[in-house]
């Protein structure tokens, strides 16, 4: 193995490419192993399966996606905030459909609860602080926003939006512009 410096991160990464230019779905430590022109057996030192491959490039792309969100959001609050947080999802998954793919991957809940997800949750509800919702309606809204952003995306992504007009930025725009109004009408309650 050492002769070719294959390494848990390297592997990791090299999927998280893969994932990129195939296909989330696409990622097997057989497919890796070809790509390192190694047998599949000479991978199972640094991950045990492709799930675990899996959801190992899935750990990498919350983080990617949890760091990139702190620094969008640091300074900002309001519809600013949410702006910036949203426009972070979706600019990843431009640039990286299949680590945004994977970000999505369904994990044990021990690996969860190591991951970068609960950033997540602790971005949105950074954001709806803004808004002053509190208890069940700011639960409620945290799931509303990762709702719409992902699914937004995802069409997005699946070129549902690119056969007619207005253009999906200008659509964008709207349904953040939305969000913004609902929040505070809600908050104003």
């Amino acid at each position: 193995m050492g002769r070719i410096g294959l390494t848990t991160d390297r592997l990791v990464r090299a999927g998280a490419e893969l994932a990129d230019e195939a296909g989330f779905e696409q990622v097997t430590a057989s497919a890796l192993a070809r790509r390192f022109g190694v047998k599949t057996a000479s991978l199972y030192s640094h991950v045990r399966n492709s799930r675990d491959l899996k959801a190992k490039i899935a750990l990498l792309a919350l983080a990617e996606l949890a760091e990139r969100g702190a620094s969008a959001l640091a300074g900002r609050a309001g519809k600013d905030a949410l702006t910036a947080l949203a426009d972070v999802y979706r600019d990843y998954a431009r640039e990286h459909p299949g680590r945004y793919d994977a970000s999505r991957f369904r994990l044990t809940p021990e690996e969860a609860a190591a991951s970068a997800g609960p950033r997540h949750s602790e971005m949105m509800r950074a954001v709806l602080r803004g808004y002053d919702l509190a208890g069940p309606d700011q639960t409620h809204a945290v799931r509303l926003l990762g709702s719409v952003f992902h699914g937004y995306v995802s069409l997005e992504l699946a070129g549902s939006f690119s056969h007619s007009t207005p253009d999906s930025q200008e659509s964008w725009s709207w349904t953040l512009d939305a969000l913004d109004t609902l929040l505070r009408t809600r908050a104003a309650r």
